[in-house]
């Protein structure tokens, strides 16, 4: 992926979060982007109320990774990952 191609989709995907961001706040959650694959996985990092909620997987998929897919259709996937997956 070009650098260009990789900003404009990391924009696409940063705007996506910022959308559901208002309603992460009000449960006392949030999440940011890691990064994104070669392979168009999105990998987000779970903050907050959501790093510990049963339903953070219900959120990612029905409502983060369906907003993305909608800004970003070239998105495959979108994951959670954790601190130690990050180092």
């Amino acid at each position: 992926m070009s650098a260009t191609v990789e900003s404009l989709l990391i924009d696409k995907v940063n705007l996506a979060i910022d959308q559901l961001r208002p309603f992460l706040h009000a449960d006392g959650g949030d999440m940011e982007l890691v990064d994104i694959t070669a392979d168009y996985v999105v990998r987000v990092r779970l903050l907050g109320a959501c790093k510990d909620c049963s339903m953070s997987t219900m959120t990612l998929k029905a409502g983060l990774e369906d907003a993305i897919r909608a800004a970003a259709p070239e998105v495959k996937a979108v994951v959670a990952v954790d601190e130690l997956e990050i180092l």
